[in-house]
């Protein structure tokens, strides 16, 4: 070896002589170097200094480190040779092994460890990773390799490690040298510092309170209308829509825009100082003189509720007319005293009154004009417009999937006078966004699936406020019916159906928040290896909200994440497609998404003859459900195309022509839903009626026959049987194949049984003289 060579060796293996100060080095600077980190990302604003001074009145909680996914290490060979064997002697594997195993066995080193980030289950994980690599790499860093032949030798300590262990370990999971900067980035306790712009202004909050038809909105409209310039923010896209054509009628120059259309009433495409938008949409940057956040109450939904707090701390607006629930107003007051800003109450009372009935419906045959029947599942929608049907009665039908304009089209039939359709079947999509003539709600049912706080479907019955909202629809002021009436179409649910309607709301709590693409980018900054699934977990794993906010619900956002991270995209964009509003439930859907993100990462235009190939437009009516199905799926795959043009308007240059098609879709869609019995009948023709089987369950006693047609008719009457048919969790074509199957292996028993009695005829007359007996 060159008398140079080793000089530069030597000069590289100094700060490594002390394994002490080898360590407060490298701890001091990972220290200093997260410090100037943190303050690059947040130069001189009240949002760093508020997160420090919070983060020092509670200790961070400890974070889930089952989160931390290990990195790759490339096995380069050290660009100095095998130089560590040169200066000392090669190392026995063997006599390596045993010395690696009392390292890890040493309490005093895993507890050091864990003062360093490392828990028992990142300590195993990194010390396996050390482990191989010290074992399988053919020439070890030349420092690690002398002081291993040191132990090994008997002239070093075990403890000796350490520092190469803890470098190793920081290499592997790059998030224990940045965990302070990672905290701070997903501080979330003072949310109302993010928005300076609303935070510079004094702006005056009138909260409008009252139940479903009192006016309370109306109100809020009007002075939305009477200002210089004002934004509407609400929940649907028909609430936008009704909003922007009424300001337009009054006169007043309103523009709508949503996730998927921009409707600009000046000719040139110059603003207007109104603005009708989906909550989602608002600006927290544009200054208006009024601003309208309807249903307020929604700042608690597990899903989408962090719209509401963007909205209601960053609207830059003299006036934030909020409406909603009485049940929010403590809430939002608390909230608006963490900015400074009183909140004024005006109440209202319902304009028509509404009763629960005494008696349940039972009987489809007791309907009348006016009527409305709530389901909480589609399988129940087909079912009960059939049933309908078949007694000469017209029906409409309203359910989420559809359309907008197809629900209007469908509200429109139901409403008119001159229409002999009088009898209305939907779910609770008819809670927000259509103005419907309804005199009696008629529940279905009063459970439906539900998603909890950790994500997962469950059947819940429905809560008051939801009850409310859904029974609120009956006798609406503007209607023809001047009084409501609510009941349940069985008897036993009606003192159910009392009993949630005597409660009071449950009061609000807590309003979501969700990390946004910033913060995830400078996660992204400190972790470049992670996935963005893995990303968006760790921000919530060390995410800190204080009681008045939670996290909202990110399974649907990590969903489309796992999907796409094979394809190559920055992560700005991997983030725009991942909040995308896609029905995760639909097949088509998500193969479309995926053939999207493909698409734009390969930067090729998806062009109109592109999207047309795909969906196979032109389309055909549809035959049966199973088609009309496909077509709501495919009216969603033109939606997400419309969401995205306006994100990346020179990938997806062919708004208007998909725009086109998707009108054209829609109304294919309506003459499907206007035919619905029709494709009912085609789709199977021995649906189960819910109304029968429940009278079934009543007490009607199964008779005669054989054993797999008695099997047969008791799974029809099993209590069981009907309340799963009734909630939609066992559909009617299930439940024909569970019969078929039944009868089937109770025909195969009896068949075997012959069998074994025509093979063993001594066998059974001693059964039957032992049964005399």
């Amino acid at each position: 070896m060159s008398v140079n060579r080793c000089l530069r060796f030597l000069s590289r293996l100094q700060p490594h002589i002390n394994p002490r100060t080898a360590r407060i080095v490298a701890d001091s600077g990972s220290a200093s170097s997260g410090s100037v980190l943190y303050h690059k990302q947040h130069p001189a604003g009240s949002v760093g200094r508020c997160r420090h001074a919070s983060s020092n009145s509670s200790s961070p909680k400890p974070p889930d480190t089952s989160l931390f996914v290990p990195i790759s290490l490339r096995t380069d060979p050290s660009v100095d040779g095998d130089v560590g064997a040169e200066l000392t002697q090669p190392l026995d594997k063997s006599e390596l092994l045993k010395v690696m195993n009392r390292f890890y066995k040493k309490k005093e080193m895993q507890k050091l460890a864990a003062e360093h980030g490392l828990d028992a289950r990142l300590f195993h994980q990194a010390f396996i990773s050390f482990r191989k690599h010290v074992l399988e790499m053919t020439s070890l860093n030349a420092d690690l390799h002398i002081i291993l032949s040191d132990i090994c030798s008997g002239a070093g300590h075990i403890d000796d490690i350490y520092p190469y262990f803890m470098r190793h370990a920081k290499q592997i999971f790059p998030m224990l040298d940045c965990m302070d900067d990672l905290r701070k980035i997903s501080d979330l306790r003072v949310p109302a510092n993010w928005y300076p712009e609303a935070r510079a202004i004094e702006r005056k909050v009138i909260f409008h309170a009252g139940p479903t038809n009192s006016g309370k909105t109306y109100h809020a409209i009007q002075r939305y209308l009477a200002a210089k310039s004002g934004v509407y923010c609400g929940p649907l896209k028909l609430l936008a829509h009704e909003i922007f054509e009424k300001s337009n009628k009054a006169a007043v120059p309103c523009d709508l825009v949503t996730g998927e259309e921009r409707t600009f009433v000046d000719l040139e495409g110059r603003a207007s100082d109104h603005v009708a938008c989906t909550i989602e949409m608002c600006s927290v940057t544009t200054p208006y003189e009024v601003a309208v956040i309807d249903e307020i109450q929604m700042i608690r939904d597990p899903a989408r509720g962090w719209a509401w707090t963007r909205a209601l701390l960053g609207i830059c607006a003299e006036e934030i007319h909020v409406c909603g629930e009485p049940a929010a107003i403590d809430f939002i007051r608390e909230l608006m005293y963490t900015t400074g800003e009183e909140v004024e109450v005006h109440t209202y009372q319902r304009l028509t009154p509404f009763s629960i009935l005494d008696q349940a419906l039972e009987s489809l045959d007791n309907l009348r004009p006016g009527d409305c029947v709530v389901c909480f599942s589609k399988n129940d929608i087909y079912s009960i417009s059939r049933q309908i049907e078949a007694r000469g009665l017209e029906c409409a039908v309203i359910y989420g999937s559809l359309p907008p304009g197809t629900k209007l089209c469908q509200a429109k039939k139901f409403n008119d006078p001159d229409d002999p359709c009088k009898i209305l079947v939907a779910t609770d999509a008819i809670g927000m966004g259509l103005n419907l003539s309804i005199k009696r709600i008629i529940f279905n049912s009063l459970v439906k699936p539900n998603v909890n706080e950790k994500g997962e479907k469950q059947m819940e019955t429905i809560s008051t406020s939801q009850a409310l909202q859904i029974a609120g629809r009956a006798g609406r002021f503007s209607s023809k019916f001047k009084e409501g009436e609510v009941t349940t179409m069985y008897r036993d649910d009606l003192p159910v159906l009392k009993e949630i309607l005597s409660h009071s709301v449950d009061p609000i709590e807590a309003a979501g928040l969700h990390p946004t693409a910033e913060q995830i980018e400078m996660f992204a900054y400190h972790l470049p290896d992670a996935t963005l699934s893995n990303l968006i977990d760790i921000f919530v794993s060390l995410s800190q909200v204080d009681g008045m906010y939670f996290v909202c619900n990110i399974d649907d956002f990590k969903f489309l994440a796992d999907m796409i991270q094979h394809i190559p995209l920055n992560l700005r964009s991997r983030y725009v497609f991942c909040t995308a509003p896609i029905n995760k439930k639909q097949p088509f859907v998500c193969t479309s998404f995926l053939k999207f993100a493909r698409q734009f990462s390969r930067d090729e235009p998806l062009t109109f003859s592109w999207v047309c190939r795909h969906v196979n437009w032109p389309l055909a009516p549809p035959k049966n459900i199973k088609d009309l199905v496909h077509l709501e799926a495919v009216h969603d795959v033109l939606d997400l195309y419309l969401w995205l043009s306006y994100r990346f308007m020179d990938m997806f240059p062919d708004t208007g022509l998909v725009r086109e098609i998707q009108q054209e879709l829609d109304d294919i869609i309506q003459q499907g839903v206007q035919n619905i019995t029709r494709l009912i009948r085609a789709t199977d023709a021995t649906i189960t009626d819910p109304l029968q089987t429940q009278s079934n369950r009543r007490g009607q006693v199964a008779s005669g026959g054989n054993k797999g047609q008695r099997g047969t008719k008791q799974m029809m009457n099993s209590p069981l049987t009907s309340r799963l048919v009734r909630d939609g969790v066992l559909t009617a074509d299930l439940l024909q194949q569970l019969q078929r199957e039944w009868s089937k292996d109770q025909k195969q028993e009896f068949t075997n049984q012959n069998t074994f009695n025509t093979a063993n005829p001594n066998e059974k007359n001693k059964g039957r003289e032992k049964k005399q007996k």
